[in-house]
C-alpha cells in the first residue's frame, strides 16, 4: 500500500480488510469483529477444505480504511455517507481494530487514515466476506 507513491504497508499472504466505521459502531463492535477476522477458517487445508484462519496460516492483514463502505445509495445516484462515523471517531474505532487484531496474534499492515491510498492486491482464490 503507498500513499504518495512511498511504500507504507506490506504484507504478503493474508487478508485485506477494507474497514468500514459507521456512527453506531463502538469499542465493543471493533474488539468482537477484530477476534471473528483472525478466528474466521476462511483458507483452505491441504484437502482443499475452508479449514484454516489466518492464524493458522501464519498471514497478515493489511488494514485499508474505507468510510465509502457505509455508503447509502437508497435514494438518488448520488450515495450519503451521512451514516458513517465522523473522522476523529472512525480513526479511534480503526486503531481499536488493528490493536485488537495485533493481539490476537496477526501481524498488521495499517494503511494512512484519511489518506488517498494506492493498494495492490493480487487476489487468490474465490472468498470475499462481508462481516
Amino acid at each position: 500500500m503507498a500513499v504518495d507513491g512511498e511504500a507504507v504497508a506490506e504484507i504478503g499472504a493474508g487478508l485485506c480488510i477494507l474497514l468500514g466505521v459507521a456512527e453506531e459502531d463502538g469499542e465493543g463492535e471493533a474488539v468482537r469483529l477484530a477476534a471473528k477476522v483472525a478466528h474466521l477458517r476462511i483458507f483452505e487445508n491441504d484437502l482443499g477444505k475452508f479449514d484454516l484462519s489466518v492464524l493458522d496460516t501464519g498471514g497478515g492483514a493489511l488494514v485499508v480504511s474505507q468510510f465509502t463502505l457505509i455508503a447509502d445509495t437508497a435514494k438518488g445516484n448520488r450515495p450519503s455517507f451521512s451514516h458513517a462515523a465522523p473522522p476523529d471517531r472512525a480513526e479511534a474505532l480503526y486503531d481499536v481494530f488493528c490493536d485488537a487484531l495485533e493481539t490476537e496474534g496477526v501481524r498488521v499492515g495499517r494503511g494512512v487514515f484519511g489518506a488517498r491510498m494506492e493498494v495492490e492486491v493480487l487476489n487468490d482464490g474465490p472468498v470475499t466476506i462481508i462481516l
